[in-house]
C-alpha cells in the first residue's frame, strides 16, 4: 500500500469518525468514568413530574436511543481501531491470516479488520 493510499484511508477514517461523533451526541453522552463508552440519553430529561404517558414515552425514547447508540458506538470503535492500526503501522493487515486485505475491500470499508476470505472471522477467538 502506498503512503497516499494511506493517507486517503485515513481522511476517510477521520471524516466518518467525526460523522459518527456528532451523531453518538445526539442519542448519549460519553461516559465520564469511560471516554470509549458512550451512554444513551432522553432528549426530554426532567419528567421527575411528569404524568404516567409522559414517563412512558420517555422511556420509549431512552430505549430507542439505546439501540441507535449501540450501532453507532460498535462502528465508531472500528474506525478509532482502524485509525489506532495506521498509527502503529499495521493498517490493512488481516487480524486472521496476516495477509493484507484487498484495496477493494479497505475502500469499501476502510475499516475492515480481515481479508475477504476470512470475513466474519474477526471475533472468532483467531
Amino acid at each position: 500500500m502506498t503512503n497516499t493510499e494511506l493517507d486517503g484511508f485515513k481522511q476517510k477514517l477521520e471524516a466518518e469518525k467525526v460523522l459518527l461523533e456528532a451523531q453518538l451526541s445526539t442519542v448519549g453522552t460519553v461516559n465520564p468514568q469511560n471516554p470509549a463508552d458512550w451512554v444513551a440519553s432522553n432528549t426530554e430529561p426532567g419528567n421527575e413530574r411528569a404524568d404516567e404517558n409522559e414517563v412512558a414515552d420517555s422511556m420509549e425514547e431512552l430505549q430507542n436511543n439505546s439501540a441507535i447508540l449501540d450501532q453507532l458506538e460498535i462502528r465508531h470503535n472500528e474506525v478509532v481501531r482502524a485509525l489506532d492500526k495506521i498509527e502503529a503501522g499495521n493498517f490493512g493487515t488481516c487480524e486472521v491470516s496476516g495477509e493484507m486485505i484487498e484495496l477493494d475491500r479497505l475502500e469499501a470499508n476502510p475499516a475492515a479488520r480481515t481479508s475477504k476470505a476470512h470475513m466474519g472471522e474477526e471475533d472468532k477467538g483467531f
